[in-house]
């Protein structure tokens, strides 16, 4: 399944609204460590492993596109 999602930064919040997922993170964009966050917040909530999660597109950008892969 395929999620759009969009980041912002200095927040922490999670809501999600069919296929769009926003999401608040409090780690800076340096080193992935934004990435890791998202993934991490995201797989917490759908009940998934972090390694079930992957970024498509969108590494370096507040807006991404993440697979989750079925159990």
């Amino acid at each position: 399944m395929l999620y759009f999602v969009t980041v912002e930064f200095n927040r922490d919040f999670l809501t999600v609204s069919g296929d769009r997922i926003t999401i608040g993170v409090r780690a800076r964009p340096v080193g992935g460590e934004a990435n890791l966050e998202v993934i991490k917040k995201i797989a917490k909530h759908l009940g998934r492993s972090s390694s079930s999660i992957t970024i498509k597109s969108g590494h370096r950008s507040r807006q991404k596109v993440l697979e989750v892969s079925e159990p």
